[in-house]
């Protein structure tokens, strides 16, 4: 006699299940280990979570309507001023002297927008914490392997696998990953009052970049912790000061180095690498002030270096490119954008917020001290943080489980 289908029974939603839990193990575990031996994990894997997320959302139907998300974008100014960078950058193809490539780094930073705007379309509206305490458990595994790649590196994985004028090594990426995602793994653990596995998952990372080389990531994750401990103690007060400071350093790039060089030249002496980097800006802010509108042209700051552009000593960071490359009408944009995207963060869950005002420090540090400004992996692992901030956000639905005994009432009546 055959059987009769249970009829609570859904092979498809079963398969989209599936798939999501694939897609958030790939995301939250295997890529963060992944990140700490091999170059190109997170530009590798993370397009190939984010579709398998896709595709799940579209079997079972979850998926988030495009026109109401997308209304809502168009009202955002972050998301405006976001676009007049993108449209300013695309008119600067005109005078850049690299062309061809600035055309494709420009499509590349496009295609990342749409991924990201496919994997926020794609996290349902409430996410399952068995999925989000994957993050946790990923960023842990992470930092072990990080730690063991510290203590017994022998050359096969970090340093081996340098390439020679390479500006960070293969652990360094894998890092500065685990320095961003930490924030919001501890934003989830807090929102699920387990503040002691928040505090073991906060040291376990800082454990892993003390024992490895590079002071960029310890630095990063040290100011990200003095944002997370200001917006936790003055919430109002937090998210402004972290805007108001991005936005600051942005608008004053070309003012900084004639600050930040005598000071440095007091510390640190006027031969010191920084301090001639800082003089070499100066002298390309003082020799063509009225680049300073227009700048010139996208990709030009990398390229440059190596057609004579740009003496090979200047700064390599999102003050000096910025500038260099889109000008005041950029710089105006991107600070615009920032700031906005920073206030609007403060505004969602409170428990939340010290989490996402310090991965936002963290990662204007590292975007400032050396990353560059227009990097495919560091644009990669900024939009996965954004989407895992995002998914930690929608698994805030329920913060406790019901009582028994206020249950049983209703189940007597």
């Amino acid at each position: 006699m055959a059987r009769v289908p249970h009829p609570s029974v859904d092979p498809a939603h079963d398969a989209a299940a599936l798939l999501r839990r694939v897609g958030f193990f790939g995301l939250f575990v295997i890529m963060p280990v992944a990140a700490q031996y091999a170059r190109r994990a997170v530009v590798v894997m993370a397009p190939i979570a984010i579709a398998l997320l896709v595709l799940a959302s579209i079997i079972d139907g979850k998926t988030r309507a495009v026109r109401p998300a997308s209304t809502r974008l168009l009202r955002s100014s972050a998301f405006l001023a976001g676009c007049l960078f993108i449209l300013w950058a695309a008119l600067s193809l005109v005078w850049t002297p690299f062309l061809d490539v600035a055309t494709e780094r420009l499509l590349n930073l496009v295609a990342t927008l749409l991924m990201t705007m496919a994997g926020y379309l794609a996290l349902p509206d409430r996410m399952r914490s068995a999925n989000l305490y994957l993050l946790p458990v990923g960023l842990a595994a992470a930092a072990i392997f990080a730690i063991g790649l510290g203590l017994f590196d022998t050359g096969l994985f970090g340093k081996g696998l340098a390439r020679p004028g390479d500006d960070d090594s293969i652990l360094d990426r894998g890092l500065i990953l685990l320095v961003l995602l930490v924030w919001p793994g501890v934003a989830w653990l807090r929102s699920r009052a387990r503040d002691a596995e928040a505090l073991g998952l906060a040291v376990l990372v800082s454990v892993a970049l003390i024992v490895s080389p590079g002071p960029t990531t310890l630095v990063a994750l040290a100011v990200g912790a003095l944002a997370f401990a200001l917006t936790a103690a003055r919430p109002v007060l937090g998210p402004r000061i972290v805007a108001s400071v991005a936005a600051a350093l942005l608008i004053l790039g070309p003012v900084l180095p004639f600050i930040a060089r005598p000071i440095g030249a007091w510390l640190f002496g006027g031969r010191a690498p920084g301090v001639l980097s800082l003089k070499a800006w100066q002298a390309i802010v003082t020799s063509e002030p009225l680049r300073l509108i227009t700048g010139h042209g996208f990709e030009t700051a990398l390229r440059g270096r190596f057609v004579g552009l740009l003496p090979m000593n200047a700064p390599r960071t999102l003050l000096f490119e910025l500038w260099y490359e889109l000008g005041l009408v950029g710089a105006f944009a991107a600070a615009f954008a920032l700031r906005a995207a920073i206030l609007r963060a403060g505004r969602e869950v409170s428990v939340l917020v010290p989490g996402a005002m310090a991965a936002f420090a963290a990662a204007f540090l590292i975007a400032c001290v050396g990353v560059g400004m227009m990097v495919m992996w560091w644009l990669t692992t900024l939009a996965l943080a954004v989407l895992v901030f995002v998914a930690v956000e929608r698994g805030q639905f329920r913060t406790r489980r019901p009582k028994a005994s206020l249950l049983r009432p209703a189940s007597e009546a």
